[in-house]
């Protein structure tokens, strides 16, 4: 097995910080909610999806951060940042992210939207109807189910939930029983909404909405009767959600982890956010609370949990205001009434989601469930949601009497109980459930049948870039491949082979495979290419990816581009590979595509002096993809399907001038302005996959 290197050192100033790298996607995601070009309601969803992903952000990687600081870790990033250093960079610019949010929330979209009847009325503005309203709804909705907790010794600081909603209420005077704190803590059950509509009839415009903070912030007096409310202060803090399972001492991975999952509501707290009106005497309580510093705390002029406002567009009947609706098309090469086998038998059928239909995928396991040919199902399971309409399918596929084998990644960041309730309801029906090899996330999207036809047993096979999850496949952009390639199927079957049973890993004659082929082949690839222009020839990468993070790779990256490879880099998220710097990656172009559907297929192509390999692939070019997960990639051999590779999942992001941002050395973007006619590529793609 290809092995890390942990003892190889690379040159720091060729590399970019992974996490400052993120918070700069956050801005540009952050750019499409201040595009006047971007329907309005889709402006608050993208503004929703950057506090979302922020969350993430500091439950995930601040908490690492955090920790390293904790154990007093001096190990130096890549970068050559310290942990405290890079703290304090990711704390200047999360402040200076979430200050340029808020101030596009409530100065342009909250604004824009009242003009379009769209109303969050605030508390200070209530007409007299409005406050009688508000009053009983709040007596008869929400006060019955707050808990008020007076801070004193009987009554200790409560364990506050992660990311829950919370409000501090400064007090004076004495309760019925003489006790006078000060404190006190009301915390907001996650039943109640956060965003509650009016009737039309007492705003005057088609949609009135109030907060619960302000219902809240109005009210708070009846809960501490005759006491006076000196200040009532919403906070919210975010905790490590990242769980660790020792996977080589435990003996039931998944009785120990759903243990876990309970405790991740309460890790160590990694950021304080309070209301920008609360006492400095407040703040400093509650940071005394949860162990945290001024650094961690982030004071806001609004709600303190913008993603509650990502509900909004749904509730909001304004077809004018969201983007277009679009229907799916059926992929070329699957006719409507020809048996799915008989389809895939014939040719190769790519599939593009999501201009095209995620159905096929569906069709195809419903068609194994039903169809008494089929006599092993085999499927990798990373996410899939709590109410899969695949998971039924593999469900009624066992019932029916098939051998059906899931591999289920319990250790998905964030899906743990999901899957955790699908092993379960699996086993019920008699399938069998792995949870892939202790030590490395089964991150690969492979579906297996087998189909017995003339007395012959024949392979079909699904490999994707995305997941199984029909929700996900109507807004991530993702390529599957349908085929009955023998060579291939034999590929997928050995690696099925390896993630259920013990043994060898056995040569693949086409997949690469993480932990084993996967990185040294994409270097190989980058050094052929070297090669080929060292010897005058045209040296040509193209890669597209989530992420690219892995030295060795991108030292390869710029060994190439100084033997004079054309490179371009699509990577939508974050990249510590420095673009353009002489002497050192002058031919390297990196640029991050942002729109409407997240960017999520992952392809690496290789000129190969005119021979063009195309590979697809679940895996981006990060150290945990390459070196600890179970990843595949898979060539594209049909020269057709080749071609519509190239010219879909490539060619139109290469030349997009609306949605593109390039990448200088110094890890700023700068976004692609059309001087001449307009290019994005996702409406070009929606136009002629779909015709919308």
């Amino acid at each position: 097995m290809h092995k890390p290197h942990a003892d190889r050192h690379f040159s720091s100033d060729h590399f970019i910080n992974r996490e400052l790298s993120l918070l700069q996607f956050q801005r540009r995601v952050l750019a499409q909610a201040a595009d006047p070009a971007v329907p309005l309601l889709e402006r608050l969803r993208f503004l929703c999806i950057v506090s979302s992903n922020l969350d993430e952000f500091f439950e995930v990687r601040v908490a690492g951060v955090k920790e390293q600081q904790r154990l007093g870790s001096l190990a130096i990033t890549t970068d050559g940042l310290t942990p405290a250093a890079l703290h304090t960079l990711i704390s200047r610019e999360v402040h200076s992210i979430i200050s340029e949010q808020y101030s596009l929330l409530n100065d342009v979209i909250l604004p824009a939207m009242a003009a379009e009847g769209i109303v969050f009325l605030r508390r200070s503005a209530w007409t007299d109807a409005q406050h009688l309203w508000a009053r009983e709804y709040f007596l008869r909705e929400v006060m019955p189910v707050l808990t008020p907790i007076g801070l004193d010794p009987a009554h200790p600081f409560p364990r506050v939930l992660n990311k829950s909603l919370n409000f501090a209420v400064e007090l004076e005077g004495r309760d019925a029983f003489g006790r006078s704190s000060g404190a006190a803590i009301v915390q907001a059950p996650r039943a109640l909404p956060r965003v509650i509509r009016l009737p039309k009839e007492l705003t005057g415009v088609d949609y009135g909405f109030v907060f619960l903070s302000s219902l809240l912030h109005a009210h708070v007096g009846e809960l501490f009767e005759g006491m006076n409310v000196l200040g009532c202060y919403q906070f919210r803090v975010t905790r490590n959600s990242d769980m660790f399972v020792d996977e080589e001492e435990v003996k039931d991975l998944r009785a120990t982890l759903k243990g876990e999952l309970q405790q991740r509501h309460f890790g160590d707290a990694v950021r304080l956010e309070i209301a920008d009106n609360c006492s400095e005497a407040m703040e400093q309580f509650l940071r005394t609370q949860f162990g945290l510093g001024a650094d961690d705390v982030y004071r806001v002029p609004g709600m303190v949990n913008p993603v509650r406002l990502n509900q909004v567009p749904d509730w909001v009947e304004r077809p004018d205001l969201k983007y277009r609706p679009f229907r799916p098309a059926l992929s070329r090469g699957l006719e409507k009434n020809e048996n799915i086998f008989a389809s895939i038998h014939r040719q190769d059928i790519l599939l593009h989601h999501p201009f095209e239909s995620f159905e096929p995928v569906i069709d195809l396991l419903k068609a194994a469930a039903d169809d008494p040919d089929v006599v092993a199902v085999k499927m990798t399971v990373y996410r899939t949601g709590t109410d899969s309409v695949l998971m039924e399918h593999l469900v009624r596929a066992a019932q029916k009497g098939k051998e059906v084998t899931v591999v289920l990644e319990l250790m998905a960041r964030f899906d743990e109980e999901a899957n955790i309730s699908w092993a379960a309801r699996l086993e019920e029906v008699g399938a069998h459930v792995v949870y892939g090899v202790v030590g490395y996330k089964t991150h690969a999207k492979m579906l297996l049948l087998v189909r017995r036809e003339e007395g012959v047993l024949r392979r079909y096979a699904h490999l994707g870039t995305g997941n199984y999850h029909p929700r996900t496949t109507r807004f991530y952009t993702d390529f599957g491949l349908l085929t009955a390639n023998e060579e291939i199927g034999a590929d997928v079957a050995e690696v099925f082979k390896q993630l259920t049973g013990l043994g060898q890993a056995r040569q693949l004659k086409h997949l690469w495979q993480a932990p084993f082929t996967l990185q040294p082949n994409v270097v190989a690839g980058i050094r052929e290419e070297a090669e080929i222009a060292r010897a005058g020839r045209k040296g040509r990468i193209i890669v597209k990816v989530n992420a690219l993070l892995e030295p060795e790779t991108i030292e390869a990256l710029y060994e190439a581009s100084q033997a004079g490879v054309e490179i371009d880099v699509i990577a939508r998220s974050v990249c510590a590979l420095k673009p353009g710097v002489p002497g050192l990656s002058e031919n390297i172009k990196v640029r991050s595509i942002v729109g409407r559907f997240l960017e999520h297929h992952r392809i690496f192509y290789f000129g190969a002096d005119g021979a063009e390999k195309l590979y697809l692939s679940s895996a981006d070019w990060m150290e945990r993809n390459f070196f600890k997960r179970i990843e595949v990639g898979f060539p594209i051999l049909d020269p057709k399907v080749k071609r519509r590779v190239m010219k879909e999942g490539l060619r139109p992001y290469l030349g997009d001038n609306c949605q593109a941002w390039e990448m200088d050395s110094e890890n700023h973007y700068r976004r692609k302005n059309p001087r001449a006619a307009r290019h994005a590529a996702q409406e070009i793609l929606l136009k002629e996959l779909t015709g919308s």
